[in-house]
Protein backbone atom coordinates (compact mmCIF):
# COMPACT_ATOMS: atom_id res chain seq x y z
CA UNK A 1 0.00 0.00 0.00
CA UNK A 2 1.28 3.45 -0.93
CA UNK A 3 1.82 6.06 1.78
CA UNK A 4 0.75 9.64 1.08
CA UNK A 5 1.59 12.54 3.38
CA UNK A 6 -1.06 15.20 4.03
CA UNK A 7 -0.73 18.77 5.25
CA UNK A 8 -3.20 21.63 5.14
CA UNK A 9 -3.20 25.33 5.89
CA UNK A 10 -6.44 26.87 7.11
CA UNK A 11 -7.81 30.12 8.45
CA UNK A 12 -7.64 29.50 12.21
CA UNK A 13 -7.49 26.89 14.95
CA UNK A 14 -11.25 26.85 15.46
CA UNK A 15 -14.18 24.70 14.48
CA UNK A 16 -15.04 27.38 11.91
CA UNK A 17 -11.74 26.95 10.09
CA UNK A 18 -11.70 27.13 6.29
CA UNK A 19 -9.21 25.44 4.00
CA UNK A 20 -6.59 27.66 2.33
CA UNK A 21 -4.17 25.08 0.89
CA UNK A 22 -3.71 21.33 0.81
CA UNK A 23 -0.66 19.22 0.01
CA UNK A 24 -0.73 15.47 -0.54
CA UNK A 25 2.66 13.93 -1.36
CA UNK A 26 3.72 10.46 -2.46
CA UNK A 27 7.39 9.90 -1.47
CA UNK A 28 7.86 8.20 -4.87
CA UNK A 29 7.28 11.54 -6.58
CA UNK A 30 3.66 12.39 -7.45
CA UNK A 31 2.06 15.16 -5.44
CA UNK A 32 -1.04 17.26 -5.31
CA UNK A 33 -0.75 20.83 -4.05
CA UNK A 34 -3.61 23.31 -4.28
CA UNK A 35 -4.03 26.87 -3.07
CA UNK A 36 -7.67 27.97 -2.89
CA UNK A 37 -8.83 31.33 -4.19
CA UNK A 38 -12.32 30.92 -2.75
CA UNK A 39 -14.10 29.40 0.23
CA UNK A 40 -12.22 31.46 2.81
CA UNK A 41 -11.88 35.15 3.69
CA UNK A 42 -8.99 37.22 5.02
CA UNK A 43 -11.11 38.45 7.94
CA UNK A 44 -11.49 34.83 9.10
CA UNK A 45 -7.73 34.30 9.35
CA UNK A 46 -5.84 34.28 12.62
CA UNK A 47 -2.93 36.64 13.14
CA UNK A 48 -0.53 33.70 12.67
CA UNK A 49 -2.07 32.81 9.31
CA UNK A 50 -1.97 36.43 8.12
CA UNK A 51 1.66 36.93 9.19
CA UNK A 52 3.18 33.50 8.48
CA UNK A 53 1.03 31.41 6.10
CA UNK A 54 -0.43 33.86 3.59
CA UNK A 55 2.90 35.50 2.64
CA UNK A 56 4.17 32.06 1.53
CA UNK A 57 1.31 31.56 -0.92
CA UNK A 58 1.21 32.69 -4.54
CA UNK A 59 -2.54 32.91 -5.09
CA UNK A 60 -2.37 35.03 -8.28
CA UNK A 61 -0.21 32.39 -10.01
CA UNK A 62 -1.13 29.20 -8.14
CA UNK A 63 -4.66 29.78 -6.84
CA UNK A 64 -7.53 27.63 -8.08
CA UNK A 65 -11.24 27.52 -7.31
CA UNK A 66 -12.58 24.97 -4.82
CA UNK A 67 -14.21 23.17 -7.74
CA UNK A 68 -10.89 22.95 -9.62
CA UNK A 69 -9.11 21.83 -6.42
CA UNK A 70 -11.77 19.16 -5.81
CA UNK A 71 -11.32 17.83 -9.33
CA UNK A 72 -7.51 17.84 -9.06
CA UNK A 73 -7.55 16.07 -5.67
CA UNK A 74 -10.08 13.46 -6.76
CA UNK A 75 -8.14 12.75 -9.94
CA UNK A 76 -4.92 12.41 -7.92
CA UNK A 77 -6.47 10.00 -5.39
CA UNK A 78 -8.16 7.91 -8.07
CA UNK A 79 -4.66 7.12 -9.38
CA UNK A 80 -4.11 4.86 -6.37
CA UNK A 81 -5.67 1.41 -5.96
CA UNK A 82 -5.00 1.78 -2.24
CA UNK A 83 -3.20 4.35 -0.13
CA UNK A 84 -2.70 5.29 3.49
CA UNK A 85 -2.80 9.04 4.08
CA UNK A 86 -0.55 10.07 6.97
CA UNK A 87 -0.74 13.38 8.83
CA UNK A 88 0.75 14.75 12.01
CA UNK A 89 -2.51 16.62 12.72
CA UNK A 90 -5.19 14.32 11.35
CA UNK A 91 -7.98 15.84 13.45
CA UNK A 92 -7.40 19.14 11.61
CA UNK A 93 -6.31 17.93 8.16
CA UNK A 94 -8.61 14.98 7.47
CA UNK A 95 -11.98 16.80 7.79
CA UNK A 96 -10.69 19.53 5.47
CA UNK A 97 -9.66 16.96 2.86
CA UNK A 98 -13.11 15.31 3.08
CA UNK A 99 -14.87 18.70 2.88
CA UNK A 100 -12.91 19.57 -0.26
CA UNK A 101 -13.86 16.26 -1.89
CA UNK A 102 -17.58 16.57 -1.02
CA UNK A 103 -19.99 15.70 -2.41
CA UNK A 104 -17.73 13.07 -4.02
CA UNK A 105 -16.90 10.19 -1.69
CA UNK A 106 -13.37 9.22 -0.78
CA UNK A 107 -12.12 6.73 -3.41
CA UNK A 108 -12.13 3.13 -2.18
CA UNK A 109 -8.94 1.81 -0.63
CA UNK A 110 -7.93 5.17 0.90
CA UNK A 111 -7.19 4.99 4.64
CA UNK A 112 -5.84 7.52 7.14
CA UNK A 113 -3.47 7.48 10.11
CA UNK A 114 -1.93 10.10 12.38
CA UNK A 115 1.74 10.19 13.34
CA UNK A 116 2.62 12.95 15.82
CA UNK A 117 5.97 14.69 15.36
CA UNK A 118 6.19 13.41 11.80
CA UNK A 119 8.41 16.17 10.43
CA UNK A 120 10.30 17.89 13.26
CA UNK A 121 11.69 21.24 12.16
CA UNK A 122 10.00 21.17 8.73
CA UNK A 123 8.31 24.56 9.18
CA UNK A 124 11.70 26.27 9.10
CA UNK A 125 12.33 25.11 5.51
CA UNK A 126 10.92 26.53 2.28
CA UNK A 127 9.45 24.11 -0.24
CA UNK A 128 8.72 24.68 -3.92
CA UNK A 129 5.13 25.27 -5.02
CA UNK A 130 3.83 22.63 -7.39
CA UNK A 131 0.54 21.47 -8.87
CA UNK A 132 -0.91 17.98 -8.89
CA UNK A 133 1.16 15.53 -10.88
CA UNK A 134 0.26 12.09 -12.06
CA UNK A 135 1.84 8.78 -11.25
CA UNK A 136 4.16 7.68 -13.95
Amino acid sequence: MTTLFLDTEFTSLSRHRRLISLALVDPAGPECYVELRDGWALEDCSEFVVQIVLPQLDLPAQGVSREQARSMLLSFLEGYAGAEIISDALAWDWPLLLELLAPAPLPSGILSREIRGLLPGWRSRRFPTMRCSTRG
